[in-house]
C-alpha cells in the first residue's frame, strides 16, 4: 500500500476465467482493495459482466489489454506454463507483490525466476514466510485438500505407512477450456478415474509433508475421480496408525488452532458446507490399526482465488479473514 491510499491497489491478468471470476467476486466486495485493472486478451474492451454476467449491477469495470505498474499486487491467474511466460516477456517491478495462481514456481526447484522468489503459499504451512513474501505460489486444489488433510500427522512425524487417498472433484476443477471430459452431456450423471497414481499435485504435497517429517518417502496412493458436480472436493485418506481416535482428534485440533478457515470435526461433513467458501473441514476417525481422515472444500476458493486473497491478507498484514466472510449455499 502507498502513502497515498488505505487501499491496497490490485491487478489481474486472466481475469476472464474461472479463477479470475472468482478473484474479482472476492475482490469487488473486498473492503482493503481497488481493482486497478482486470487484463485479458480475449475479453479486451468488454466489461467484466460480459463475461461474468452474474457481476451486472456489481461493477462497471472493463477488461483491459494494457497493463498497469500503479499496483501493490497482481494477480495471475493463467494457465499453467503461461505465468512463468508473462513474467518473461513483462517486467514487473519488485515492489509489486506477484501471486501466482499456477503450477509453475510452486516447486523449490522451480521457485525462482530472474530477481523473484517465490514462497509456497499455504498459510497452515507456511504463514511466517507469507507474511513476509514479496511473491507467492498458490498451492494446487487437490494439494491444498490433501495436505490440509495430511499435515498434522506429519508435523509429528506419524506419517510412517503407505497413504490411501481417494478424492473426487467438480467440473470447475478442469478450468474453462472445453475438453471431451468437461462437457456437460459427458459429465452429466457420470464418474471417471484419470491420472491415478501419478497426479501432478503429489510433487507439491510430498514437498510439504518432508518440509514437516525429514526424510519422508512414503508411497501415496493418490486415485482422483472427476465428479458430476460443478464445485468442490471431497477427500478420503487412510493410513495406519497407534493413535487413538481421541489422540488422534486432539493433534488435528491443536495443530490447526489460530488458523481461521480450517476446521476438525469427528461429525460427518458433506461438500454443501463448504462450497462458496473458504473453508476446509476435516472429519478425523479410526477404524481397527488405520486412521480416517475426509477432508473437503471449494476447489475455486480454498483451493485457488479465495486461498490467494488469503495470503494476500497476510503480505499486507490485514486481517486474514477479510473479505473471505463468505456464505456457504446450504441447500
Amino acid at each position: 500500500m502507498t502513502e497515498s491510499t488505505s487501499k491496497i491497489r490490485a491487478g489481474i491478468v486472466g481475469g476472464a476465467g474461472y479463477t479470475g471470476g472468482e478473484m474479482l467476486r472476492i475482490l469487488i466486495n473486498h473492503p482493503n482493495v481497488d481493482i486497478v485493472f482486470v487484463h485479458s486478451t480475449s475479453s479486451a474492451g468488454k466489461h467484466v459482466y460480459d463475461v461474468h454476467t452474474d457481476l451486472f449491477g456489481d461493477t462497471d469495470l472493463q477488461f483491459a489489454s494494457e497493463l498497469s505498474n500503479a499496483i501493490d499486487v497482481l494477480f495471475l491467474c493463467v494457465g499453467h506454463g503461461d505465468a512463468k511466460k508473462f513474467l518473461e516477456a513483462n517486467e514487473i517491478p519488485d515492489g509489486i507483490k506477484v501471486i501466482d495462481l499456477s503450477q509453475d514456481f510452486r516447486l523449490s526447484q522451480n521457485s525462482k525466476l530472474k530477481s523473484k522468489n517465490f514462497v509456497y503459499g499455504l498459510p497452515e504451512l507456511n504463514r511466517a514466510a507469507i507474511k513476509s513474501a514479496d511473491n507467492i505460489a498458490n498451492p494446487g486444489c487437490f494439494a491444498t485438500c490433501l495436505q490440509l488433510g495430511l499435515l498434522p500427522l506429519a508435523s509429528k512425524g506419524l506419517l510412517n505407512h503407505e497413504v490411501h487417498i481417494t478424492a473426487t472433484t467438480g467440473s470447475t476443477g478442469a478450468g474453462q477450456s472445453l475438453s471431451p471430459t468437461s462437457h456437460f452431456t459427458w459429465r452429466n450423471d457420470n464418474l471417471s478415474v484419470y491420472k491415478v497414481f501419478n497426479h501432478q499435485h503429489l510433487n507439491e504435497i510430498g514437498q510439504s509433508l518432508r518440509q514437516l517429517q525429514d526424510g519422508f518417502a512414503q508411497a501415496i496412493n493418490f486415485v482422483p475421480y472427476r465428479g458430476d458436480f460443478t464445485r468442490g472436493i471431497i477427500a478420503s485418506i487412510y493410513t495406519e496408525s497407534d493413535l487413538s481416535e481421541a489422540e488422534a482428534l486432539q493433534l488435528y485440533k491443536d495443530y490447526y488452532a489460530g488458523h481461521p478457515f480450517t476446521h476438525v470435526t469427528s461429525r460427518d461433513i458433506d461438500l454443501k458446507q463448504i462450497v462458496n467458501t473458504n473453508k476446509c473441514f476435516i472429519q478425523v476417525k479410526k477404524h481397527d490399526n488405520k486412521i480416517f481422515i475426509i477432508s473437503i472444500m471449494d476447489n475455486l476458493l480454498k483451493g485457488a482465488s479465495g486461498q490467494a486473497v488469503q495470503n494476500m491478507n497476510l503480505m499486507f498484514g490485514l486481517d486474514e479473514r477479510a473479505g473471505l466472510r463468505l456464505k456457504a449455499i446450504g441447500f
